[in-house]
């Protein structure tokens, strides 16, 4: 009998796995991929970002960057979360070798392939009609992506161990639609009523948005904002372990 595949190379199989199965579902293609080229388009011909930006490419980049990592690691995988769970395949999984932790870690892999697969498809567009990022900020933006999508990752799973398939599947479209449209990660908070700010910019989605066009940009670390995304990485990941139920 041949011995039992190494826990790392049983992740990166479930990982591998995960993102596959991501990338042939038609739904959260077109919310991966699709929207996000859709958004980065329709804001680089029109003037919603002229007050943001001398331009509009420069300005919408990062922000669309952003929404990939909300629409991944948020939407995609807790809608897959919730469902794995509702038919039982989350119960099932947790009591091979492969493991609860390993499971989870799975999961991470598989947002993050997808999420280099976006990065990709979204700069070669956006460097196409003409976006011209700081050169120094693009591994402090890469580094932070990464953070966002952790912080939603956990956020996700959150939601999906908490609620019926059903209610996932509604709460992470309305919040998505909700997030890229008024919650600060395509648009800064700065630019939302006077009354919505101070909320605003506390949320995962501004402070990712505003670490993505500082470091694009400006060139420059936006601390507090990386602060509030990792204090959201870590209430996310505790809540998830506290409350997340696998069948």
């Amino acid at each position: 009998m041949s011995a039992p595949a190494p826990l790392s190379v049983r992740v990166l199989n479930q990982g591998r796995y995960e993102a596959e199965t991501m990338l042939r579902n038609g739904e959260q293609l077109i919310l991966a991929v699709v929207l996000p080229l859709l958004g980065l388009l329709a804001l680089s011909v029109t003037p919603v970002l002229d007050a943001y930006g001398e331009s509009r490419i420069d300005t919408a980049a990062p922000g669309i960057l952003a929404l990939c990592a909300l629409s991944t690691a948020f939407t995609g995988q807790g809608i897959a979360t919730g469902f794995d769970r509702r038919y039982g395949v989350l119960r099932f999984l947790s009591t091979t070798p492969l493991g609860r932790a390993g499971l989870i870690a799975g999961k991470v892999i598989a947002v993050l392939s997808v999420l280099a697969i976006q990065v990709v498809l979204v700069s070669a567009v956006a460097l196409f009609i003409g976006w011209r990022p700081s050169l120094p900020g693009v591994p402090l933006a890469l580094v932070l992506l990464v953070l966002g999508a952790v912080a939603f990752t956990a956020l996700g799973l959150l939601v999906a161990g908490t609620v019926r398939p059903e209610a996932t599947l509604a709460i992470t479209n309305l919040l998505w639609i909700l997030l890229a449209g008024v919650g600060g990660i395509i648009l800064p908070a700065a630019s939302l009523p006077s009354d919505m700010e101070p909320f605003v910019q506390f949320l995962p989605s501004a402070a990712l948005g505003d670490v993505m066009r500082s470091a694009l940009i400006d060139t420059q670390f936006n601390l507090s904002a990386t602060l509030i995304l990792l204090a959201w990485t870590i209430l996310g990941s505790l809540a998830a372990v506290r409350w997340f139920k696998w069948s």
